[in-house]
């Protein structure tokens, strides 16, 4: 792997692939970045790597960082929205691609990886989560290899055998252990989380990461969506996926074995970690990552989740029985419900409530294509919207 697209380069993953290439893979070329708005971090992005493209999904941001880019005498390319991504997300000369965008804006450029038979390292759960078949098919029918980067689903995947898209019972696997820190909210007192902030519920203990989805490691969203994720990934039901609250963060997941064996992926909680393992896969690269010293670590800890606290994760697995474009109505009145609080518009527990009743009022259809997929998408951001009007008025 040489050519490498970085999707959402100016964010969290983003900004730690670019770490691990500039200290540990040399032979890698930066073919394109791509961010939002930020043009500020995209224009110094490019005076260091010098992409052949940089692409800004906002058009006005993507106008200004060509006109920065052409006064400081630099040659990328600068494309615009949604068609810029896809283009440099399947481009020849690119080999992999990072899929780091959060959110549902995420998907149109992961899935034009995919078809293009890529390697694609999936960041962005929410791919899957909207359209989990979909993108499998594009997978399977391109050749495209799929290596997941969060640190849960990377960890299963090193301890999964290599047969494990036959399923977990013909690849001897009981059950998947998707481990939890439990967010900032773990023990805090449930008559409290009315009232919190989104300061206070962006301040996760163990992990830096951005704040919408920081808000989901809050309200276990995170790790509903990351459920759905396993199964779409390693060919299995939300049934034989139990999540483990581990405080620590020190065990990224474990894979339950039916001969009474635990395999389980442990480190520092640090985002090169997978980052590093799938751009040297097969093989192993360094990362930068600190050992993970077990005499200071001392003890691990588990406990089960508090479904009462955490209403989310029975709502994403609800999502998952329903079946067609229930996940994706999931999804997007997640991302909208989630927005909505860090403009401290409803209140942090507004946000499971959101969740169920978009999942009770829009209507569910086979997710047989995408355009199906981003209508339903769209109706359950018009309804949670609408209830945030009700709410105002």
């Amino acid at each position: 792997m040489n050519g490498l697209t970085i999707l959402g380069s100016t964010g969290t993953i983003g900004v730690n692939t670019l770490d691990v290439v500039e200290n540990h893979r040399p032979d890698t070329e930066i073919i394109a970045l791509t961010a939002n708005r930020n043009v500020d971090g995209m224009f110094a992005q490019c005076e260091r790597w010098k992409p052949r493209y940089a692409v800004m999904a906002d058009s006005a941001s993507a106008e200004q960082l060509e006109e920065r880019l052409r006064a400081a005498g630099l040659e990328t390319e600068v494309l615009g929205g949604v068609e810029g991504l896809e283009k440099v997300a399947s481009l020849p000369e690119t080999d992999a691609v990072m899929a780091g965008i959060v959110g549902a804006a995420g998907l149109l450029p992961s899935i034009a990886a995919a078809h293009a038979g890529k390697r694609v390292m999936l960041a962005n759960k929410e791919a899957l989560v909207m359209s989990g078949q979909l993108f499998m098919d594009a997978v399977t029918g391109s050749g495209a290899e799929l290596l997941p980067i969060d640190s849960e689903h990377n960890a299963i995947f090193q301890c999964m055998p290599a047969q494990f898209g036959a399923g977990l019972e013909q690849a001897g696997v009981r059950r998947i252990l998707l481990t939890a820190s439990g967010g900032p909210f773990r023990t805090r007192a449930l008559s409290d989380l009315e009232t919190v902030t989104p300061n206070e519920a962006c301040a996760h203990p163990n992990w830096v990461m951005g704040r919408k989805i920081s808000v989901d490691s809050a309200t276990m969203m995170n790790k509903g969506l990351e459920i759905i994720e396993a199964c779409w990934l390693f060919n299995t039901t939300h049934d034989r996926v139990t999540v483990v609250i581990h405080p620590q963060s020190v065990i990224h997941s474990m894979v339950d074995y039916i001969d009474g064996s635990v395999m389980a992926q442990l480190g520092n909680p640090d985002m090169r970690t997978p980052i590093a393992y799938a751009l040297g896969w097969p093989d192993r690269c360094h990362s930068g990552v600190e050992p993970l010293d077990l005499f200071e670590v001392r003890k691990l800890d588990f406990e089960p989740p508090d479904v009462g606290r955490f209403p989310c994760l029975r709502l994403a697995r609800e999502a998952m029985d329903i079946g067609g474009t229930a996940t994706a109505i999931l999804n997007a009145a997640n991302e909208e419900a989630v927005a909505a609080f860090l403009d401290e518009r409803v209140p942090f527990t507004a946000i499971p409530a959101l969740i169920e009743q978009a999942l009770e009022a829009v209507p569910n259809r086979p997710a047989s294509n995408l355009d199906i997929v981003l209508e339903d998408d769209a109706a359950a951001r018009r309804f949670v919207d609408e209830q945030l009007q009700q709410r105002v008025s």
